[in-house]
């Protein structure tokens, strides 16, 4: 294994912003037995898929502390110099401007960018996403909230464990079974998603912001964004009355807010149509009000409000 760690300079590390330990980056990480590779996340669906991955034979920490929305979040110095020293920065390219930058800076040939195995092929349009053939639109924009396909993540798993072994050998059938026993549990979560959402009155899912495209793609639903693909978009009058119009139109009886950024929009259309407002939680970073305490843990209970809200049998 060739580590990161000393790419930094010493002046990062000691200033009143750097991360614990010259290195640790907010976040919870998974506990390491063998003193193996450091690994800075971006956000927390990459961070979680890093502790399963790594096991015991790696750190992982989170670039973006808990409960803070990931979209435009500004890396601190010390988060930055976190890039330079990991042996891996696992990542999501076009998602967080800070971290591309700092990514395209300190890690070089140590970043792992989970947009290609991810498999991005979702375009953002007019409040939802939309698949095309030849991967482009006039107006489209590339949809980055994967995780939301449990499969999409079995894929990232698959490739973070070659990642991996490439940095540490010596532990590859480690990583190789790691992201094996990870797609089994993937696999069974969408099995379930699948067996929860078949039968349901409504297949039309309206949410806060527009971050749930691959989970409507996967399950046969559609989503109607009041907000954009990011979460602090402030939704024009017209996309208020849109989406009035949208609920009453088709019958829709639930409107999805979410953790991290307030409801008052959600909140205001429900109002308006005498819709439901239930939780859909993006899963972008923990927090208090998570209705779970990881990755599995929120979906299920964001399958669990989905049969509430689409009235599934």
């Amino acid at each position: 294994m060739v580590s990161g760690r000393g790419r930094a300079s010493a002046l990062a590390c000691a200033g009143v912003l750097a991360l614990a330990g010259c290195g640790a980056a907010n976040g919870s990480g998974s506990d390491t037995a063998d003193g193996g590779l450091t690994i800075a996340a971006s956000f927390y669906p990459l961070q979680w898929l890093g502790e399963q991955i790594a096991g015991t034979h790696g750190t992982v920490t989170s670039l973006t502390p808990p409960g803070v929305e990931p979209h435009e979040y500004e890396l601190t110095p010390g988060e930055v110099a976190a890039t330079a020293e990991a042996d891996i920065v696992v990542y999501l390219s076009a998602y967080q401007p800070s971290v591309d930058a700092a990514v395209d800076e300190q890690a070089g040939d140590r970043a792992f960018d989970a947009a290609g195995p991810a498999d991005l092929d979702l375009l953002y349009q007019d409040g939802h996403a939309e698949e095309h053939a030849d991967g482009t639109h006039a107006e489209g924009v590339r949809d980055p909230h994967f995780w939301h396909d449990p499969m999409r993540m079995a894929d990232v798993g698959d490739a973070l464990a070659e990642a991996l072994s490439r940095a540490d050998e010596a532990h590859r059938a480690d990583y190789t079974a790691n992201a094996a026993d990870l797609r089994e549990q993937l696999t069974a979560l969408n099995g379930e998603f699948r067996d929860g959402l078949a039968r349901c009155a409504s297949r039309d899912v309206v949410t806060g912001h527009s971050a749930f495209g691959y989970l409507a793609d996967a399950y046969g639903l559609r989503q109607f964004g009041i907000s954009g693909l990011a979460p602090d978009e402030e939704p024009s009058p017209g996309a208020l009355t849109g989406a009035t119009d949208f609920i009453r139109e088709h019958g829709v009886r639930a409107v999805y807010a979410e953790t991290l950024v307030s409801p008052a929009v959600a909140e205001t259309v429900a109002r308006e149509t005498g819709a439901q407002v239930l939780i859909l939680d993006p899963i972008e970073g923990l927090t208090d009000a998570s209705q779970g305490t990881d990755y599995l843990e929120l979906m299920h209970a964001n399958l669990a409000d989905l049969r509430t809200g689409q009235q599934c049998s």
